[in-house]
């Protein structure tokens, strides 16, 4: 393990010794824990927009979603209607 000499502001010292307090944990691991925490959103916050990025650069291209494909999707997360013989066996069940 490296050491890392990391100065906080006096009211981020506090808290994270607070925290530490409460929950009985060095505050040494619990600032490990968040900056990990911290590092693997920042790393999926890029992939996201990496990914925003490819898609708006490729809508409508030929690596967008095929209309027919995107259109049989759609009906199928559509709620079906039902008519009164299937409510009325929906009722009974």
């Amino acid at each position: 393990m490296v050491n890392f000499h990391l100065p906080l502001p006096e009211a981020l010292s506090r808290e994270l010794r607070r925290v530490a307090a409460l929950e009985g944990r060095p505050a040494t691991e619990i600032a490990r824990e968040l900056l990990r925490a911290a590092l693997e959103e920042r790393r999926r916050a890029g992939q996201r927009l990496a990914i925003k990025e490819w898609a708006t650069q490729n809508a409508g291209g030929a690596l967008d979603l095929d209309v027919d494909l995107e259109a049989a999707g759609a009906e199928v997360l559509r709620p079906r209607r039902q008519g009164p013989s299937a409510r009325r066996r929906a009722k009974r069940t």
